[in-house]
């Protein structure tokens, strides 16, 4: 597990969150700006297996003719596999396929999204940390907007609703 978590962050622009319970999500450009995740361990091996990640239409159709290799729950549809144990391939094997998905990921960037992680490391973290704050300001505004409204519709009665003057199922001419 450790030896692959560093072999995900040293891929290029490559961020880590921790997400839906127990697992490490591996992300190709910043989630701020608009990258997009390209491989998920699982922290608890449970029912999804110990890694997620994308294969790609093709090799998605090679992976899950494997042991030990099924489509991702949730993400097939988007040719990610899940993998049941680490001993399914070699580490070499590994390398390999989470290289590859990390590719497939950088490939379908946006082009804004491309052009941001291109930036200079000081200008690119610049531009991540203004995106971050902005998000934050967002969700702070709609969770306060959430319970304004809530209290607002705390005390009244629910209206009820007006009768129609037409009748159902009858065409006008």
């Amino acid at each position: 597990m450790e030896r692959a978590r560093g072999f995900l962050l040293g891929l290029p622009h490559a961020v880590e969150t921790m997400q839906w319970g127990d697992n490490l999500v591996f992300w190709v450009g910043d989630k701020a700006v608009g990258g997009k995740m390209f491989c998920l361990l699982n922290l608890d091996a449970g029912a999804h297996g110990v890694v997620s990640y994308s294969a790609g239409p093709e090799r998605f159709a090679e992976l899950v003719e494997l042991e030990g290799i099924v489509p991702a729950p949730y993400m097939a549809r988007i040719h990610w596999v899940a993998v049941e144990r680490w001993d399914v391939l070699r580490n070499t094997e590994w390398e390999s396929e989470l290289r590859a998905a990390h590719a497939i990921t950088l490939g379908k960037l946006p082009k804004g999204v491309r052009e941001v992680l291109a930036l200079p490391e000081r200008a690119r973290a610049k531009v991540i940390g203004e995106r971050r704050k902005v998000l934050a300001e967002r969700k702070n505004s709609a969770m306060d907007k959430g319970s304004s409204i809530q209290k607002a519709g705390a005390g009244k009665k629910s209206a009820t609703p007006k009768k129609s003057k037409g009748r159902a199922g009858t065409k006008s001419s």
